[in-house]
């Protein structure tokens, strides 16, 4: 059964929870529409905020996108809503990501989305925490949990053996390097990363969500830092044994990237319900000849999307981001 319409006071709260979404370097690359009388929200991406060097096919805004999508399930369902998702539906226009109708299921009891209510109260706790984790092993229930969420998405979460997790770390260090030797990808990266006052910007990477220099490079956390060397920022020593996953898709192409960047997303949250934390991983990802070899040879994942870094250790702060109204337009 439909809803005859959405008032634009319910459509603010369904987007205020979507955009609490993660996404590379925190560009947030997503615009909302709703029509008066309708109850169909739109999820466009945001060309203004792509990333022509980092991520010139734009990946990683779709995967961003398909989080933000994920959060407006998630809060739809939080207030005993189901939704119907049409990804890509206008061939005409590629930067059309979604149409998503809220509605009321005929049956509480067999609702499929009912569940995702539980994921709402930690929209706002999950954060990437850039810190020292510890090296006690997740145990296999969780991951077991993780790698449930991801299908549940239609998608695949790996959990690495030895051979080939010191095979993704390895490209990890080598992506810094190419990272350091492109003075292109730096100026983009140091675009958005924020260094003053906290609250002056409403997006990027702020200097207190960096976290601390590692000492030595066991743990493939991205610094942010590197060009400047901020004066106030610690020395930590980081978990020896990393623990990563790989979340793939068979295919890669714009719509397996925005189930990708729902299944990342609702990882992320049951990682969080769970007691972890989490960092999501893309600098091996951002370089074509690195992300080829990324993905096991005997897997079924075809095309690895994001590694996720887990682990016990202390919650990433919050950080900031864009008034509903600069992203949602109710016209």
């Amino acid at each position: 059964m439909g809803i005859d319409a959405l008032d634009p006071e319910t459509v603010t709260s369904l987007v205020e929870d979507a955009v609490t979404a993660p996404s590379m370097h925190n560009a947030q690359p997503w615009r909302f529409a709703h029509r008066p009388g309708t109850d169909t929200i739109r999820l466009h991406g945001d060309p203004a905020r792509a990333m022509p060097r980092g991520d010139p096919r734009h990946r990683a805004l779709h995967l961003g996108c398909g989080a933000a999508l994920f959060g407006l399930r998630v809060a739809a369902a939080w207030r005993g809503w189901d939704t119907t998702t049409r990804l890509l539906p206008d061939p005409a226009d590629p930067w059309h990501f979604a149409d998503v109708r809220v509605h009321r299921g005929s049956d509480p009891l067999l609702d499929r989305d009912r569940e995702l209510a539980t994921l709402q109260p930690i929209l706002r706790r999950r954060h990437t925490s850039r810190f020292p984790y510890g090296d006690e092993p997740v145990p296999a229930p969780v991951l077991g949990a993780l790698r449930a969420a991801a299908l549940m998405e239609g998608c695949r979460l790996v959990v690495p053996g030895p051979w080939h997790t010191d095979a993704v770390l390895t490209l990890v260090q080598d992506s810094a390097l190419f990272e350091a030797a492109d003075s292109t990808v730096r100026r983009e990266i140091a675009a958005w990363t924020r260094t003053g006052a906290p609250g002056e910007a409403g997006d990027g990477i702020p200097a207190y969500a960096f976290g601390p220099r590692q000492f030595g490079v066991s743990a493939p956390v991205r610094d942010f830092d590197a060009p400047r060397r901020l004066a106030d920022r610690g020395t930590a020593v980081f978990e020896k044994h990393p623990q990563i996953l790989l979340l793939g898709t068979e295919e890669d192409r714009p719509a397996d990237w925005l189930r990708a960047g729902q299944a990342m997303h609702r990882v992320l949250l049951q990682a969080t319900l769970d007691g972890l934390a989490t960092s999501p991983i893309s600098q091996p990802l951002e370089w074509a000849e690195l992300r080829r070899v990324a993905r096991d040879p005997v897997a079924v994942t075809g095309s690895v999307q994001m590694i996720l870094r887990i682990g016990y250790g202390p919650p990433g702060p919050a950080t900031p981001r864009r008034p509903v109204s600069d992203v949602l337009d109710l016209g």
